[in-house]
Formats: C-alpha cells, structure tokens, sequence
C-alpha cells in the first residue's frame, strides 16, 4: 500500500503498510499523533479506527510487525517478547489484525518510555 513514517520518543523508522481492510483504514487517517504505551517489547496507543478482527488475525506476531488490536482500537508495534510471550517472540494479549511491517531494526524502540509522544504519517501522499 504505501510507506509510513514513524516517530516515537527519539526513534524514527520507516515502514510499509499492507493492503488489508485495516490497513487502508489507518492510511485515511493519517497523519496521528499520541502517546504511547509500553507492554513489555511492545509499544502500542489508540488510533482514530474502528475494524473488526479479520480472518487471519493472530496473536504470535513476528518482530517488526505493525498490527491493530481491535479490543483497544490501537496500533500495535512489535520488537520482542511480551508478558505472554512464551518465548522470545512477541505475543498480543489477543488477536491482532497485521497491518504492516517496520523498514529497520525494530528493537530501536525499545528506548521509547511510556507515555512518550508518537506520531505516524505518510511518506508520499500519492497512493
């Protein structure tokens, strides 16, 4: 679909949305700017958007991956274990629809603290 820019708390990083209903939901919205939450080696924060849960939603997520939790109607970035990981991947409390994925080294975000400032946009406006 089309590249996105994300900043949080110092870390900057280029990343690609899919073509997924949701995903399409989050470019018409853009640009966002919030505060984000930490939970464990996930950064995630509320987002103008409602979607439902799609078909091929998940809870094991690879690091890097970009999803929307539709329980919290957030954004979710992923860059390691979470409290329900059962090992080093990440883990979503539930089911989370993948959106897209991270153009870098996702554990930059590690260094983001909680309730730092975030803010998503498009790179190009062109689709």
């Amino acid at each position: 679909m089309g590249k996105i820019w994300i900043n949080a708390g110092g870390v900057s990083m280029l990343a690609e949305l899919n073509e997924s209903g949701t995903a399409n939901k989050i470019w018409r919205v853009l640009p966002i700017e919030t505060n984000v939450n930490t939970w464990g080696d996930e950064i995630f924060f509320e987002i103008p958007v409602v979607s439902e849960e799609e078909p091929d939603a998940r809870s094991e997520v690879d690091v890097g991956e970009l999803g929307y939790w539709p329980v919290g109607n957030a954004f979710c970035i992923f860059f390691g274990p979470t409290p329900v990981s059962t090992d080093e991947r990440p883990r979503a409390a539930s089911p989370v629809n993948i959106v897209g994925n991270l153009q870098g080294d996702a554990t930059e975000f590690r260094h983001v603290r909680n309730g730092a400032k975030v803010s998503i946009g498009r790179v190009n406006q062109q689709r």
